[in-house]
């Protein structure tokens, strides 16, 4: 349960997930308790009164749209009240819903789309306004962020197989999402392209819809780093809390 007096910021620069969590916010009765802003967190300066004296803030999956990366950390673990934490929640392992040998096309279909997501991820980042390379992990960035007593855990998420309708839906929905994508930049090859064709055709035998083995299992990773407390700012400590969510 949240305390009364705790102040919520959301901050997304797409106003889609900012209507979906304003419906999240209203199912579970917090209206009006909660802010909401679009806003770019490549860009703090216009937000930062606002979330000035943060006893955490949490981004999640987002620092890796920003150019630089490590500017961003810094400057949100500057925002943070003392004692306050930055959560980053970023990275984890690939998921995995195929056994390697699928029977459509060459074993490891799986292997080579995370191989090129990870070349579409490479141009993304190259393709950001101002980008950065941070040739280290999210530890080291808080790190050098100042912050210390710095923590890392993963949360492991598995749907065994069979899987459910509704999450044999999601698999194959995000499936599909990734083919498009990577298929659209160039990034799959001929042979298979192909074979996520005949696997994702609906009207197809190789339908994976009609297959009893997909299974989801992923692992998320949370970097928490804490400003440490000095006694000229514990003199000014008397600030509302605030807890913007990114």
């Amino acid at each position: 349960m949240l305390p009364e007096q705790a102040r919520i910021v959301a901050l997304d620069s797409n106003p889609d997930v900012l209507g979906r969590a304003a419906a999240r916010i209203a199912e579970a009765g917090l209206t009006g308790r909660i802010d909401i802003l679009t806003h770019d967190l490549d860009k703090l300066d216009p937000v930062r009164e606002t979330l000035n004296g943060a006893d955490l803030i949490w981004a999640s999956a987002s620092l890796h749209h920003v150019g630089d990366q490590q500017r961003v950390v810094t400057g949100l673990a500057e925002l943070l009240a003392d004692d306050g934490r930055l959560a980053l929640a970023e990275g984890g392992l690939d998921e995995r819903n195929l056994p390697w040998d699928v029977g459509v096309g060459e074993p490891g279909l799986e292997l080579r789309l995370d191989a090129a997501q990870d070349r579409w991820f490479t141009r993304m980042r190259a393709e950001l306004p101002g980008s950065v390379p941070m040739p280290y992990g999210w530890s080291t960035a808080l790190r050098l962020a100042g912050l210390r007593d710095i923590v890392t855990t993963s949360a492991l998420f598995e749907e065994p197989a069979p899987l459910t309708p509704a999450a044999r839906s999601t698999v194959l929905s995000s499936l599909s999402h990734r083919v498009d994508r990577l298929t659209e930049a160039g990034l799959l090859d001929d042979a298979d392209a192909r074979s996520w064709g005949l696997l994702l055709d609906q009207d197809d035998p190789a339908w994976l819809g009609h297959r009893e083995d997909l299974f989801s299992l992923t692992a998320r990773t949370l970097y928490v780093g804490r400003r440490v407390r000095t006694p000229a700012a514990a003199a000014s400590s008397d600030r509302p809390a605030t807890h913007p969510a990114l």
